[in-house]
């Protein structure tokens, strides 16, 4: 954020404080910061994996959203969707399936996926270990979501039963996303 002082000059960007979010550190407010995915607040949900968020409840990015997910093997990040903004994602370790426009690719570290908007796709995870998927999409103020029945992703438990653009009715039978940080944190790529 840039802010102009009253003579038209740049005014410095504070630093924003990080705050024990439960599961991690999280932005106390605006501004720039710099944390380490070892210290950050991470959520968890068994059936949809971790995912370092790097916002918190008093910081939003609002033109930009960053996680890193973490997905145990048979995990999906989500159910089966499409949305109104493009999302790319790059694999750092470990194996998962990406299901898109019902077919289904192998990923491995360094495969790279850009998904332009109305692009249906989820991911799960494969291999023996979890896999780590750097998720970045463009933010807008009227996003859509849609949620097709496809039958690739219902094998693996990836797919709504009935098409849905309401996030709320998709995700009824999921639990709530818990301030804990994935399993196996030990063996994850930053692990000290």
């Amino acid at each position: 954020m840039v802010v102009r002082d009253a003579g038209s000059r740049l005014a410095p960007v504070p630093e924003a404080p990080l705050e024990e979010e439960g599961s991690g550190l999280a932005p106390g407010g605006d501004g720039w910061f710099v944390v380490n995915v070892q210290d950050a607040a991470w959520l968890t949900e068994d059936s949809r994996g971790s995912v370092c968020v790097f916002e918190g409840p008093k910081a939003w990015f609002p033109q930009l959203g960053f996680r890193l997910c973490v997905l145990e093997p048979d995990q999906r990040n989500a159910l089966y969707h499409s949305e109104n903004q493009q999302e790319s994602f790059l694999v750092l370790a470990g194996e998962c399936r990406l299901l898109v426009e019902d077919e289904e690719r192998l990923l491995r570290p360094w495969d790279f996926f850009h998904c332009p908007a109305g692009t249906p796709h989820v991911f799960v995870g494969a291999g023996v270990g979890p896999c780590v998927i750097v998720m970045a999409g463009a933010r807008i103020n009227d996003e859509e979501l849609h949620y097709p029945v496809s039958e690739l992703a219902a094998r693996y438990g990836a797919s709504v039963t009935e098409e849905t653009s309401d996030p709320k009715r998709a995700y009824a039978g999921d639990g709530e996303p818990n301030l804990k940080r994935p399993s196996r944190w030990d063996s994850l790529p930053w692990a000290r």
